[in-house]
């Protein structure tokens, strides 16, 4: 299950949310304020260990979403 990041649109507190795939966060307040329907923010990703090397770590097997 990936964890998605959101923003409220009134107090602009950010939140992280563990999400079924396909769930969209349609059902979600913000925990901050309970303002309804957040917006979901676009996020890297990353990734380590020793199967995953990357050019840019120096040997460490990480990369990430970008670049």
């Amino acid at each position: 299950m990936p964890i998605n990041e959101y923003v409220c649109r009134k107090c602009g507190h950010r939140f992280d949310v563990l999400q079924r795939l396909g769930e969209d966060g349609s059902q979600l307040n913000c925990p901050h304020c309970n303002e309804p329907k957040p917006e979901k923010m676009i996020s890297a990703f990353s990734a380590c260990g020793v199967d995953s090397p990357s050019h840019s770590d120096g040997g460490r097997g990480c990369s990430s979403g970008f670049g």
